[in-house]
């Protein structure tokens, strides 16, 4: 089985609460983006599973990486489950603000359930994506949602960029989420983002915030470059994803992006999405 993992944006995010488990509580908009790895999972070819990894580097050991930790998870769930070799193709950068290793994971737990009939629901997927990370939940459902709590309580949005091209440029930084969290001060978000679907694009800017982007950007000023590239070449809404470094702009289908002079640096890590 082959599935391709895709990325997601934030569209605003705030940070609105410390908890006393030591997470934090927020309100975002996921949004699903079609810039994917690829992962694949066979039956195994000995008698316990492996995992080989591929493309962009992905540090830490084979047991650190979140798709081996899903298949740990449901393994102590099912103790009789099946091993897999297991292939990922990594082409979206990590630290990035695209939820690429959430998105891995969450896919891992979807393609064991199909492939070893655990027969598992929705709900049960998302509470043991859960364990994974906060960013894992949503891409089981992988639908617009507006997300609270710590990103696990999900609510369906009927928002669409349906007629918009994303722009999406990451500047090779690999933000530290904990470190990216300790810049913030939480405080209650000052828009409903369950309304922001009856407001048009142009005036999102005026409206939404991420909360991470001020404080990462003045460390990490690349950021707070590109996003202004984005608004000088046109686009009608510009942010950065997510604790960063991504920065993404929507842009009208009419807009010629080929044209865009994107500096050298960052190349390798745009993607024109339509």
């Amino acid at each position: 089985m082959v599935a391709f993992p895709n990325c997601k944006i934030n569209i605003g995010l705030y940070i609105t609460q410390k908890r006393d488990d030591g997470f934090h509580n927020l309100e975002t908009i996921f949004y699903p983006v079609p810039w994917c790895d690829v992962l694949e999972m066979v039956p195994a070819s000995g008698k316990s599973s492996s995992l080989q990894v591929y493309g962009l580097p992905v540090n830490g050991a084979m047991q650190d990486n979140i798709v081996w930790k899903a298949y740990s998870l449901l393994q102590k769930k099912f103790p009789d489950l099946p091993a897999f070799d297991m292939h990922l193709l990594k082409a979206i950068p990590t630290g990035a603000g695209l939820g690429g290793g959430s998105a891995d994971g969450a896919f891992a737990l979807k393609m064991i359930n199909d492939l070893a009939n655990l027969h598992l629901s929705e709900a049960e997927l998302i509470d043991l994506a859960l364990q994974l990370g906060s960013d894992c939940p949503f891409f089981i459902s992988n639908k617009p949602c507006l997300g609270n709590g710590r990103g696990e309580i999900l609510t369906p949005v009927g928002l669409s960029l349906q007629g918009w091209q994303i722009l999406l440029i990451n500047p090779g930084i690999h933000v530290p989420t904990g470190w990216a969290f300790q810049q913030l001060q939480p405080k209650p978000a000052d828009f409903n983002l369950a309304e922001l679907q009856q407001y048009a694009v142009a005036e999102w800017r005026h409206l939404i915030r991420n909360d991470f982007e001020k404080p990462v950007a003045n460390t990490y000023t690349a950021i707070r470059d590109l996003v202004l590239f984005l608004y000088e070449q046109g686009a009608t809404y510009a942010a950065m994803s997510g604790s960063g470094s991504t920065v993404f702009g929507l842009f009208p289908t009419s807009a010629d992006l080929s044209q865009l002079k994107i500096d050298e640096a960052y190349k390798p890590f745009a993607a024109i999405l339509s």
